[in-house]
């Protein structure tokens, strides 16, 4: 990979200043090295942070269906995107969030508690194995071994699948888009003259324009402004107040009361497992993503410090577990931090830091409403399908099987069943192409491991 492709596309963030500002700071996060400074860090991380706060919102109204105590989670959702988040930055040096997985908390308390009538305390002990053995994969290699062997169309197409993902989020949670109640294509267009909808619109705009003129921390001051209008003019989003004291204990408290012995009942085993394939392709993909899009990828296409990443989000899901919360994973959202002009630790660092400091100021979370954010998301997403320029255009199959990954991940909604339709027609179409010796033994024994575990029924 050349020195061009490693950088950011225009618009992306500013050009950071040379010269330190802190000695510590450079020393621990290569600043200078990368290009980048303090203030953009900065910028980059409370970017990030407004892009993925709605998960100490959404994590706890889905788990509390279940019966979870949502006071309870809403303080294992802080705790473990400040730690997963902090690890990643302070240990891996990348700008990668952590946080409670949206898709694995709809599986632990829709499966799980809600369908296979477990009790929380026996959901949180299959969390607790599910992050061991996540844990071990990453500790000895698998992990990595997974992403030497990804193709490159499938590596790619990944990301562009995921951009994908990210515009079709944030449409929909503005109501931009809908899922069609009536017969026909399963989206329609929503109402497009609510004011959520308009100021998504706006916002994305204000952002290209914004980002053209190199403006500092452009994304940042859209979600800042769209929060204000929202707070003028909006009766859902009200000042609440500043500081709430968090409640850690009481007869509520989910911490440490993880049933470990429960889940290991063999009935529960193949749960765990199900939430382990999914985390390792879709964590693993979605650091890739992000590594790629901040340009911390190596002249061999792999991540830097990729082994640290790949440990840092699996272990975050054994805190998760003890302290009350859903499994962990890299977020997507991330990739809002890293348009930002993102590089270093220092902006995964910023982001835990807010986690940290919105356990005491839960209130002022509510200030920033779904329109505010979903441009970021938006922007983020239209960046990502530059990866299409990146395809090998002339190997047909591999391009073909890239494009495949992309568009059955936002098809499916999800991220791993992308992958795995991307391996295997990857696969079959070397095969019928007579181009069987293009393929090696780590690339066919995943797809061959993918397709059992959607025609056994195991995915999610």
């Amino acid at each position: 990979m050349s020195e061009q492709e490693h950088a950011l596309p225009a618009g992306l963030g500013t050009p950071a200043s040379p010269a330190p500002s802190n000695p510590w700071l450079e020393r621990r996060f290569q600043l200078s090295a990368r290009g980048t400074s303090v203030r953009q860090e900065t910028l980059a991380g409370l970017t990030t942070f407004l892009a993925m706060v709605y998960s100490v919102f959404v994590v706890p109204a889905m788990l509390g269906k279940a019966g979870f105590d949502t006071s309870s989670v809403f303080i294992a959702v802080c705790l473990t995107s400040a730690f997963g988040s902090l690890l990643m930055g302070l240990w891996a040096n990348l700008p990668i969030a952590v946080g409670c997985a949206i898709s694995l908390t709809a599986f632990t308390a829709f499966d799980l508690v809600l369908g296979q009538g477990l009790s929380p305390a026996v959901a949180l002990g299959a969390v607790f194995l599910m992050g061991v053995i996540f844990t071990a994969i990453s500790a000895t290699g698998v992990r990595s071994w997974i992403l030497r062997n990804l193709p490159t169309g499938i590596a790619h197409g990944t990301g562009i699948g995921i951009g994908l993902f990210l515009l079709l989020i944030a449409a929909n949670e503005v109501g931009l888009v809908v899922k069609n109640p009536g017969p026909g294509l399963p989206v329609s267009l929503g109402t497009l003259n609510a004011l959520p909808a308009l100021l998504s619109v706006v916002g994305l705009a204000a952002i290209f324009g914004l980002e053209r003129r190199r403006v500092p921390g452009g994304i940042l001051l859209v979600i800042v402004a769209l929060s204000a209008v929202g707070l003028i003019w909006d009766p859902a989003v009200s000042f609440q107040g500043l500081f709430a004291l968090p409640s850690f204990g009481g007869e509520h408290s989910l911490i440490g009361a993880m049933d470990v012995g429960g889940a290991l009942n063999a009935v529960v085993i193949p749960s765990v497992l199900a939430l382990v394939m999914t985390a390792v392709f879709d964590a693993t993909g979605t650091i890739r993503a992000v590594a790629g899009q901040a340009g911390q990828l190596d002249e061999n296409g792999q991540i830097i410090n990729g082994g640290r990443a790949l440990t840092a989000d699996s272990v975050s899901s054994i805190v998760s577990a003890g302290l009350g919360g859903a499994p962990a994973a890299a977020y997507i959202e991330s990739a809002a931090g890293t348009a930002a002009g993102g590089k270093t630790g220092l902006t995964a660092t910023i982001v835990g830091l807010g986690f940290l400091a919105l356990i005491f100021l839960s209130p002022l979370a509510g200030l920033v409403p779904a329109y505010a954010t979903a441009p970021a998301l938006m922007y983020v997403g239209l960046l990502m399908l530059g990866g299409v320029r990146k395809l090998h255009l002339d190997d047909t199959v591999d391009t073909m099987a890239g494009m495949v990954c992309a568009v059955f991940i936002v098809l499916t909604c999800n991220i791993v069943t992308g992958i795995m339709l991307g391996f295997c027609t990857l696969v079959i179409g070397r095969l019928f192409a007579g181009e069987w010796r293009k393929l090696n033994l780590g690339t066919l024994a995943i797809a061959i491991a993918l397709a059992v575990f959607y025609l056994g029924g195991w995915a999610i």
